[in-house]
């Protein structure tokens, strides 16, 4: 009798959560939204750009303050860190103290003023946006899609992507904090071009 397929693969119980049960590639970005009398910040790995166009968006619930300060003051930013900077991204997670919207660890981190929004940045990441809210999609369970507009972007001189400069080295030299839920994390410094068939557009 010819094996299954399934032979080699463990069937998951889809009538609870999944995720927990192996390892993904995801980013780390750590989103900036301005609050009452300050500035929060907050680790969040469930983040990518949406479409081709300048959308980006990222994961979160309605029980964490990232989401109502985004709602209410309408903007958000995004700081990728480098590598070297994964604890401080942890930190950001760190909880609130009994003083309304105070987080004590965010005095700590050095952050740095977006130009066009009211927030700030995680002072040395490698890449910036400055997103204007454009909607919140509700209903994934308890979490919620987050959803804005790039309406500024910087990228640190030693990142950016040239046409003239060779691709590797350039990640090599600056390598990217890549986060693997559920619990780990990577720097990816060694890559290969992706083969992608002839005549391939996006």
């Amino acid at each position: 009798m010819e094996a299954s397929w399934k032979d080699n693969f463990v069937e998951l119980d889809v009538n609870k959560p999944i995720w927990d049960r192996f390892y993904m590639v995801a980013p780390l970005v750590v989103i900036g939204t301005k609050e009452t009398d300050g500035y929060d910040l907050a680790p969040k790995h469930m983040a990518m750009p949406l479409g081709w166009n300048n959308y980006f968006g990222f994961v979160c619930t309605p029980r964490h303050k990232t989401y109502h300060n985004a709602r209410e003051y309408g903007a958000f930013t995004v700081s990728f860190p480098k590598p070297d900077q994964v604890v401080l991204a942890s930190l950001a997670a760190s909880p609130r103290n009994d003083k309304p919207g105070h987080k004590p660890i965010l005095d700590n981190l050095k952050t740095l003023p977006a130009e066009v929004i009211d927030g700030v940045f995680l002072k040395n990441s490698y890449l910036y946006l400055e997103c204007n809210l454009d909607r919140i999609i509700d209903g994934f369970g308890v979490n919620s899609l987050i959803i804005g507009e790039v309406v500024a972007s910087y990228v640190d001189k030693d990142a950016v992507i040239k046409s003239d400069a060779d691709d590797q080295q350039l990640l090599y030299q600056a390598p990217l904090l890549t986060y693997l839920p559920p619990g780990r994390f990577a720097t990816i410094r060694e890559t290969m071009a992706f083969p992608f068939p002839a005549d391939f557009e996006k």
